[in-house]
């Protein structure tokens, strides 16, 4: 089973999301290295994808999506206007919570979403 670290970042009921070229959106992260704890490889991977660097790490869940077991975080960020598309990432953006069901987006990905929206 792919092991993988996944990061929600949130202000004002915005979400952070980032897309691959001719990919669906997905949620910042990846897959957990060799060695390294979830939360290492969850900053890693934002900082990785969207320059951004953030503090307050929360683990919020653990969801298995078909061969995929997600560990989900909520981080805190620093400067989220900094944001910007790096490495495989080709777009990232700030979208209302609110309004997820209109991306084309992996079923895990709406399922984190949505359990997300219903504890705030």
């Amino acid at each position: 089973m792919k092991i993988r670290a996944t990061v929600i970042c949130e202000e004002d009921r915005h979400i952070l999301l980032v897309r691959k070229p001719k990919s669906r959106w997905a949620l910042p992260g990846g897959t957990v290295e060799r060695g390294e704890s979830h939360a290492d490889a969850a900053l890693r991977e934002l900082a990785e994808e969207t320059g951004l660097s953030a503090e307050n790490l929360l683990y919020l869940m653990r969801l298995n999506d078909g061969g995929t077991e997600h560990h989900v975080f909520e981080a805190s960020v620093n400067d989220s206007k900094a944001a910007r598309p790096q490495n495989e990432i080709c777009d990232c953006l700030w979208h209302p919570l609110d309004a997820i069901a209109q991306l084309q987006m992996k079923k895990g990905t709406r399922e984190i979403l949505e359990a997300f929206r219903r504890r705030l």
